[in-house]
């Protein structure tokens, strides 16, 4: 298994991240719906959104997944940030850097793999919104423009929290 690395703008991303004041807050209805309009449009049994913090990514909406988080050393996101692209794993199971990663090896047995960074306004990556799947899978270049819009959807969701809470 091949552990990610940390992008080259880690601090100013860890600090873009913790001022969004969304960590460990409580599921909301706004991304819930994103999610599960995710899982139902591109027909895949989980789609997340995944926050990568320093040691972990945290799951602020799962649809299909029970998990709240998971170590960062093993998370497909991870990688998944270092990326401006959607990130592709057709069969994980075929991946040198996922082969042997417990999450595919056992539960949630993932063998697709989509994710698409959330960029924030300020260029960083604070996660993705990802599809998973038990069995390999392809996207259609359609697919994938509309895996990025949906991810530009989460960041506009995600930004709006801290002019919330200044109100």
């Amino acid at each position: 298994m091949q552990a990610p690395a940390n992008p080259s703008n880690e601090a100013l991303r860890i600090e873009t991240l913790r001022q969004f004041l969304i960590l460990d807050t409580p599921p909301e209805e706004r991304f819930d719906n994103l999610t599960r309009a995710a899982a139902s449009f591109f027909r895949v049994q989980i789609a997340v959104v995944s926050l990568v913090d320093v040691n972990r990514q945290w799951f602020k909406s799962t649809c299909g997944l029970d998990a709240k988080e998971t170590p960062r050393d093993i998370s497909f996101c991870g990688h998944a940030i270092l990326q401006d692209d959607v990130m592709l794993v057709h069969d994980a199971l075929l991946d040198p850097r996922f082969a042997d990663n417990p999450l595919v090896t056992g539960e949630p047995k993932i063998r697709f793999y989509a994710g698409a960074p959330l960029k924030a306004s300020n260029g960083v990556n604070v996660g993705t919104l990802c599809l998973i799947d038990r069995e390999p899978k392809m996207l259609t270049p359609t697919e994938i423009e509309m895996l990025q819009d949906m991810a530009r959807v989460v960041v506009g969701e995600i930004e709006k929290t801290p002019a919330l809470l200044a109100k």
